[in-house]
């Protein structure tokens, strides 16, 4: 992921080779690393991170220009990074030490996580309640709700969710992202990014805990991020509702943009994550 990019964009180039001068090994994980390799999250992040940086710039780099940022989970970060809450550099290393202090923490217990779709919110919520260590937590769209919790718990819950009319679908994660079972690197996230300054975002980032844009202390928020809900449908409903119409993916895949089409057909929605995808996104939205 991100290699059309590195071999194209100047600045997508450049930056893949500034971050590796701080974790040297990350281009190769970004362009060849295997699957196992890239579900550890330790690895995950680095590499999402760069990708998603160097599409955001790349498109920059085009004269497309965001009036608002958001970010899921890990890419609220490289949101932050964009709008000069703090460099590329000391971004990417701390996304380096929250994917290590979250690989930990998802090793210290048998956890999991699951999507729920076909159930509404308060459905899975209440069948949440249900368990000790069984937590709801990111909010994608209406529809699908993901869920946190102990693997002997994870088996039960995924009947009730059948009985109930759901569907169960195992994530390829390791741990149990966004619940009480990131304690520990809550503690630890809190502790490392004292070594740091923020600056408020020159452009509004919406945050994935409270689904408008940060006017408070960022590292507060990045930290209460590890352990509280992604309130992703609630962003981009506020963004709607603050007079976004344009929403640009910026990164591997088309996962949010497969979210945000689910929440509202009104809107129109574009991804990048390669040359083609670059090159197509530019003239539609300078069309406009």
């Amino acid at each position: 992921m991100g290699l059309d990019l590195y071999n194209n964009s100047p600045i997508a180039k450049k930056l893949f080779e500034q971050l590796e001068l701080i974790k040297p090994g990350t281009m190769s994980l970004c362009f060849n690393g295997t699957k196992e390799e890239l579900t550890q999250t330790k690895n995950t992040q680095p590499c999402l991170y760069c990708v998603d940086l160097a599409a955001a710039l790349s498109l920059y780099e085009n004269g497309v220009t965001p009036d608002v940022l958001a970010g899921f989970s890990l890419g609220e970060l490289a949101a932050l990074s964009f709008a000069g809450s703090m460099s590329y550099e000391d971004g990417f290393k701390i996304v380096c030490k929250r994917g290590e202090y979250m690989q930990d923490a998802g090793d210290e217990r048998e956890s999991s996580m699951i999507a729920v779709v076909k159930l509404d919110n308060e459905t899975v919520e209440n069948l949440c309640k249900k368990y000790n260590e069984v937590y709801p937590v990111n909010y994608n769209y209406p529809g699908q709700l993901v869920v946190s919790g102990l693997k002997a718990e994870m088996e039960l819950f995924k009947l009730d969710v059948k009985e109930a009319g759901g569907k169960a679908l195992p994530l390829s994660v390791s741990g149990a992202f966004h619940s009480p079972f990131m304690l520990s690197a809550e503690k630890r996230f809190k502790e490392y990014l004292k070594e740091f300054e923020f600056n408020l975002p020159k452009i509004p980032v919406y945050s994935n805990c409270t689904a408008v844009p940060y006017t408070q202390d960022v590292a507060a928020l990045l930290t209460s991020q590890l352990m509280n809900p992604v309130l992703w449908q609630k962003s981009v409903e506020n963004m709607m509702n603050n007079g976004v119409d344009t929403f640009i993916e910026v990164g591997v895949g088309k996962t949010l943009s497969g979210f945000i089409s689910k929440i509202s057909q009104d809107v129109s929605v574009y991804n990048i994550e390669d040359m083609e995808s670059l090159r197509r996104t530019v003239e539609e939205v300078k069309r406009c």
